[in-house]
C-alpha cells in the first residue's frame, strides 16, 4: 500500500502556540510506556497464536525433502562457488594492497573545518536560524490536520500553510496507533491551566474503537494528551459471541470510529459515529458518554452537529439514511430521510441554517430541508461515491465536491439551482476527503490514494486558464453575487 491521506482538517489562524512545547519524558515516564507498549503487544500476540500455529501446521504437511536429488545439488553448488571465487579474485580479498596500505596518504587532499564559518565552500553558514523560523508558528499561519496510512505505520502530520507566502510544509507528526478514518478539531481543555481559555486539540478516530485526543501544541508526544473508550471493547464483544461468560458493560464503541464532530456550541460535547451502528455523545470534561444513539441499522458514517444550534446533530449510514436528532431527547425527538445509496458525508449549510446537504456511494448530492420530508434539490454530481462534499466557509452558494472517481468539481447552488462550474482531475488516484479553510473562501485541502496532501485555491484556476465560465463564477462572489 503506496502512502494515502485519508483525513483532513484544519486550524484557524491564531490558535495554535507560536512556539510550540517539547516532551521531555524522565526515565520513570519512559519505562512505563514502554510497559505498557509490551503489554499491549503480548495480547495482540496471545489472540493470534492459535491461527498462526495452525498455518505453520499445514505448511510443514505439504514440505518433503528430496534426498536422493541431494549429493548432486550440493556438487554443483561448490563448483559455482569455486567459480566465482576465481573469477573475481575474492579468494584473495583479505590480502593486504600494497598501494593503498597507507590510508594516510590517500586522504591527504582533504581538508576539515572546524565550523561552517571557516569552510569557504559553505554558504549557508548558520542553518539553525532557519529551522528556528520554520519551527516558529506565526500569527497568519494555518495549521492543516492530515492522517497519513503508509505500509508499515500510520501518522497525524501537522502541516504549515501560509497562504500569502504561498508556502506548505510539514511542522511536525505523531505516530499513530491504528489506521486514521477522521479528524475532528476541538477547543477544550478538560483540564485546563490556571489562565487558560484556549485549547488546540485534535480527536482522531481510528480502526479501533478508541477515540485518542492529541495536544496539537506539543511536538514529540508518545501518547495522547486523553483517550476516548477503550481499545480492548472489540475483543471483549467477539469473546462473548463464542459462549463465553457474558463480558463487562463497555463505555463506549465495539468497533471502528468511522466519523466524529465537536460541538462548538456546548464545548464539551464531542459525537462520535461507529461501525457498531451507534452514535455515542461523549461528555469530555468526564471522558466517558453521556448518549448512546441507536437509530441506525449500520454502519454510522458521517455526522455534523448544527453550527448554530446546540441540540441538533444529523448522521448518515450505511443503512441508506439520514436521521436528525433533537440531542435534548433524542429518543422522541427525530426525523429519518432515506437515500439511494449509502450515505457518505453530511454538512449543514450555515448560510441556509435549515438545510443540509447529503451525499451518497451512488454519485448523489441532496439537498435537503430539515423541515421537510422531500429534497430541495438532487445533484447526479459524479459517477461513483462522492466522498468529500464541503461549503466554501465564506461565499454563499459555493460547493466542492470530491470523488473515488478521482475528479473535484466545483458548484453553484445559488437559487437552490446546481450548476457546474469547473471539474478536475487531481491526479490523485481515489479521493477520500475534502475540506474548506476557515479563513480562506477558496482554498481547500484534499487527500487521496496518492501524491499526499493536496491545497488548491480554485480562484487561481480562473487566472491561469481561458476557463470563462469560473472566471465570471468567483468574479461574481467576490462582488457579492
Amino acid at each position: 500500500m503506496s502512502s494515502q491521506i485519508t483525513c483532513v482538517g484544519w486550524v484557524k489562524r491564531g490558535v495554535a502556540k507560536e512556539t510550540p512545547d517539547k516532551v521531555e519524558l524522565s526515565q520513570e515516564e519512559l519505562q512505563r510506556i514502554i510497559t505498557e507498549a509490551k503489554q499491549e503487544l503480548g495480547e495482540q500476540a496471545a489472540a493470534d497464536e492459535e491461527e498462526d500455529d495452525e498455518g505453520i501446521a499445514a505448511d510443514a504437511n505439504d514440505v518433503a525433502p528430496d534426498v536422493d536429488g541431494a549429493p548432486d545439488d550440493e556438487n554443483e553448488e561448490g563448483k559455482e562457488e569455486e567459480d566465482e571465487l576465481a573469477e573475481y579474485g575474492l579468494d584473495k580479498y583479505d590480502e593486504e594492497d600494497t598501494v593503498t596500505a597507507n590510508l594516510g596518504d590517500s586522504l591527504a587532499g582533504l581538508t576539515v573545518f572546524s565550523c561552517n564559518e571557516e569552510d569557504p565552500y559553505i554558504t549557508l553558514k548558520d542553518t539553525d536560524q532557519y529551522e528556528r523560523e520554520d519551527f516558529q508558528i506565526k500569527p497568519n499561519d494555518n495549521l492543516i490536520l492530515a492522517g497519513r496510512a503508509e505500509k508499515d505505520c500510520c501518522n497525524l502530520e501537522i502541516s504549515i500553510y501560509n497562504s500569502e507566502e504561498d508556502s506548505l510544509y510539514v511542522h511536525h507528526g505523531i505516530l499513530l496507533p491504528a489506521y486514521p478514518l477522521c479528524i475532528e478539531w476541538l477547543n477544550f481543555d478538560p483540564n485546563p491551566g490556571e489562565g487558560s481559555t484556549v485549547a488546540n486539540y485534535a480527536a482522531v478516530g481510528n480502526m479501533t474503537p478508541q477515540i485518542d485526543v492529541w495536544d496539537l501544541d506539543v511536538v514529540d508526544c508518545l501518547e495522547p494528551a486523553f483517550s476516548l473508550g477503550s481499545k480492548k471493547a472489540s475483543k471483549k464483544k467477539k469473546k462473548s459471541k463464542k459462549g463465553a461468560a457474558a463480558a463487562e458493560p463497555v463505555e463506549g464503541h465495539t468497533d471502528a470510529v468511522l466519523d466524529l464532530s465537536w460541538n462548538k456550541l456546548v464545548r464539551n460535547v464531542l459525537a462520535s459515529g461507529s461501525a457498531d451502528d451507534t452514535v455515542i455523545l461523549w461528555d469530555l470534561s468526564q471522558g466517558k458518554p453521556a448518549t448512546t444513539l441507536r437509530r441506525h441499522t449500520d454502519k454510522v458514517q458521517t455526522l455534523a452537529f448544527h453550527p448554530f444550534e446546540a441540540q441538533t446533530l444529523i448522521s448518515g449510514s450505511y443503512d441508506k439514511t439520514v436521521v436528525l436528532y433533537d440531542c435534548r431527547s433524542p429518543d422522541d425527538s427525530y426525523r429519518t430521510w432515506r437515500f439511494s445509496g449509502q450515505v457518505e458525508r453530511v454538512v449543514w449549510n450555515h448560510f441556509s441554517p435549515c438545510n443540509f446537504l447529503a451525499s451518497t456511494e451512488d454519485g448523489f448530492v441532496y439537498c435537503l430541508d430539515a423541515r421537510s420530508d422531500k429534497p430541495v434539490f438532487t445533484l447526479r454530481a459524479h459517477d461513483q461515491e462522492v466522498s468529500g462534499l464541503d461549503l466554501s466557509s465564506q461565499i454563499k452558494g459555493c460547493l466542492v465536491t470530491s470523488s473515488a472517481d478521482k475528479h473535484v468539481k466545483i458548484w453553484d447552488i445559488l437559487g437552490n439551482k446546481p450548476n457546474l462550474v469547473h471539474s478536475r482531475d487531481m491526479k490523485m488516484g481515489v479521493l477520500f476527503c475534502a475540506s474548506c479553510s476557515p479563513d480562506q473562501p477558496f482554498v481547500y485541502a484534499f487527500g487521496g490514494q496518492k501524491d499526499g496532501l493536496r491545497v488548491w485555491d480554485i480562484s487561481d484556476v480562473a487566472a491561469g486558464t481561458a476557463d470563462t465560465k469560473l472566471s465570471l463564477f468567483l468574479i461574481s462572489f467576490d462582488s457579492g453575487h
